[in-house]
């Protein structure tokens, strides 16, 4: 439970929207120690423009353009070590996943292209159960305009067996969008 104290120490973010992330976290951000047991697990930190930890001490400055503009919102996988690593339990993915809808939102996004690709592999996943690597990258291609990136990779990944040149199907396509549309309905954007 969160005390007057926190809420002070939290007040100045993101336009009133720091109540959607504590509530996506569930616990009060203003509870980070930044002792960066998350960013010593991340497996995508080092690489990254911010770190795990940093960006929970963004939120809590205020610093929306920075956050939202931050290409670690968009590269984060959700794995979850930062949330099995920290001793205050703050659920950083749920609140990174409340950071791209703002960022959606207000039109921030710092990685386009990895947006387009999420919302690409939901849109298979929604249509066929599973996704199929060859349709999730021509129509990502198509989309980004990117059509000399990786073209070397093409003959090598086809001949390993790393392209299914027939796309699989799985049951349950009325179930799967009724998932998906009842996930729109509680917050969702996709």
């Amino acid at each position: 439970m969160r005390s007057a104290s926190d809420a002070s120490l939290s007040a100045p973010l993101i336009d009133g929207a720091l109540l959607e992330l504590e509530n996506a976290a569930s616990v009060g951000l203003s509870g980070c120690l930044q002792c960066q047991k998350c960013t010593s697990g991340c497996p995508v930190a080092a690489e990254s423009d911010l770190k795990p930890h940093e960006v929970i001490r963004l939120v809590q400055l205020g610093a929306k353009d920075e956050v939202l503009a931050s290409r670690f919102i968009w590269e984060c996988t959700s794995c979850e070590t930062c949330l099995t690593r920290c001793p205050q339990a703050i659920d950083l993915p749920a609140v990174v996943d409340a950071l791209r809808r703002l960022s959606l939102d207000s039109r921030t996004v710092a990685e386009p292209a990895v947006s387009t690709f999420n919302g690409i592999f939901l849109a298979l996943v929604r249509e066929m159960g599973r996704t199929n690597e060859l349709a999730l990258m021509a129509a990502f291609k198509m989309r980004t305009r990117r059509f000399s990136e990786d073209v070397g990779k093409f003959p090598m990944m086809l001949r390993k067996g790393k392209f299914a040149l027939l796309p699989a199907f799985v049951k349950g396509r009325k179930g799967r969008k009724r998932a998906f549309r009842r996930s729109r309905e509680l917050g969702g954007k996709r």
